[in-house]
């Protein structure tokens, strides 16, 4: 899913909000969410999942064009941890899928 196609969704599921009114929702939920990981902080959306900054020590990589070795800089990365709820919900959904596979396209 695209960013566009969340914003279309929940304009969609939402008919009294105009799609400009939900793209600036969704834009001031990611851009709060990126201030709060840019200054260390943990994002938790219960039920979804935790966001965090995991550091990454520097280190020597290569080059897979020359081979020649490069030092490699201590960076920051964003982690996503999945929550149960999200976890629960994609195996059940997974599940499903494959008994309506073996069942010849029939959900059971």
């Amino acid at each position: 899913m695209t960013r566009s196609e969340l914003i279309a969704g929940l304009a969609e599921d939402n008919p009294h909000l105009t799609v400009s009114d939900v793209e600036k929702i969704v834009s001031a939920l990611f851009d709060e969410m990126t201030v709060a990981l840019a200054r260390g902080e943990r994002v938790e959306l219960r039920g979804f999942g935790a966001f965090t900054v995991k550091r990454r020590q520097a280190r020597s990589g290569r080059n897979p064009r020359t081979g020649e070795t490069v030092d490699v800089a201590q960076k920051s990365v964003p982690f996503f941890k999945a929550g149960k709820e999200l976890r629960e919900r994609v195996n059940k959904s997974a599940l499903v899928s494959a008994g309506a596979k073996k069942n010849g396209g029939v959900k059971s």
